[in-house]
């Protein structure tokens, strides 16, 4: 038996918090992940244009397999300054890889490229990220917003508007897993000529609305709008632990946790998108490693969560400008009478 913990975001996690800030006028955001102590971490990057920092040290084969935060950012190359201040924060705490002296903290991370989303600041002549990134590590603790929140503050998912997500799973044996998600992909999150997620069938609890298709998906050509900035698009997620793991485990689950993507999104890993899941472990090391047989069953958990995360940042976003929301286009009524149709023609 697996069900969601307390509530249902990645610090169901125990020794995990997570942080937000936003500009409105700005549209863009910063979203933190900070373990209460260094925590292994890993990687893997999937799309075809990723803005990432600090990634190359969290694969296998490298010494350094601790991390002090992952920092999460809109604002596409302006945006990767973020981490630049969450590392300045961290090293005011004390917080960091011990080099004699020294404390260097470790701090991945990874962009969105939300700047076709109307702000009014300028990221050139005033980039928010470094404040933004202080403000978010300032206000860290196990609740945070959805939706129009931190890094999902100016995410778009492909017609509609995207935002931050966050799922979680226990079982029964005191496994927990949980994912954070800033959904902002060129590929649809729901179903041909419906309003029901891809990811439907692994809803929990009404998490994101409880509407289930009608009938069968059709062959559809793949919904990609070309009326957007195509190569402005990016999914990003963190998946958590409390079983601990070393990296190649954990580069497993990475890369097990990607196919949570391609059930809740479809297309996904597109030459357009940026998608990176970053992994960690935070458990205390066993006198018995995980069996490959336990990697297996978190990778597989871990995707499930990262689906239900991408899902819910959709369902939970508000609408911005003019990017309709899932729920503002499901009240207006268009999406419900699109269901309908399309189950009177399969009745036929």
């Amino acid at each position: 038996m697996a069900e969601p913990g307390r509530r249902n975001l990645i610090t169901d996690v125990a020794g995990l918090r997570v942080g937000n800030a936003h500009d409105e006028a700005a549209r863009t955001g910063v979203t933190v992940v900070l373990p209460d102590r260094p925590a292994l971490a890993t990687v893997d990057v999937r799309g075809g244009g990723p803005g990432t920092r600090e990634t190359d040290l969290l694969q296998p084969s490298t010494a350094v397999d601790r991390v002090d935060a992952i920092c999460l950012s809109g604002g596409s190359v302006f945006g990767l300054q973020a981490a630049d201040e969450v590392v300045s924060w961290l090293g005011e705490q004390g917080r960091g890889f011990a080099v004699g002296p020294w404390h260097m903290p470790i701090v991945p991370g990874a962009i969105i490229f939300d700047l076709a989303a109307g702000g009014t600041v300028d990221p050139v002549a005033a980039p928010p990220y470094r404040q933004l990134a202080r403000s978010a590590c300032a206000a860290a603790g196990a609740q945070f917003a959805l939706g129009n929140a931190g890094a999902g503050m100016g995410a778009r998912a492909g017609r509609l508007k995207g935002g931050l997500g966050s799922a979680s799973i226990g079982t029964a044996d005191g496994v927990m897993v949980g994912a954070l998600a800033v959904a902002n992909p060129v590929g649809a999150t729901t179903m041909p000529g419906s309003d029901a997620f891809w990811a439907w069938a692994l809803e929990q609890n009404g998490e994101f609305g409880g509407l289930a298709p009608v009938g069968r998906a059709t062959e559809a050509d793949p919904d990609i709008p070309l009326d957007s900035r195509l190569g402005g698009n990016t999914t990003l997620a963190v998946v958590a632990t409390n079983v601990a793991l070393d990296k190649g485990q954990a580069q497993r689950v990475a890369v097990m946790a990607h196919d949570g993507m391609a059930r809740a999104i479809r297309p996904v890993h597109t030459p357009f998108d940026g998608d990176s899941i970053f992994v960690l472990s935070l458990g205390e090391a066993a006198t018995t490693p995980p069996t490959a047989l336990t990697v297996a069953r978190i990778g597989a958990l871990a995707a499930d969560c990262v689906a239900r995360a991408i899902t819910r940042g959709v369902y939970e976003a508000e609408p911005l400008g003019e990017i309709p929301s899932y729920r503002s286009r499901l009240d207006a009524g268009s999406g419900r009478a699109d269901n309908e149709n399309a189950s009177a023609g399969r009745e036929e």
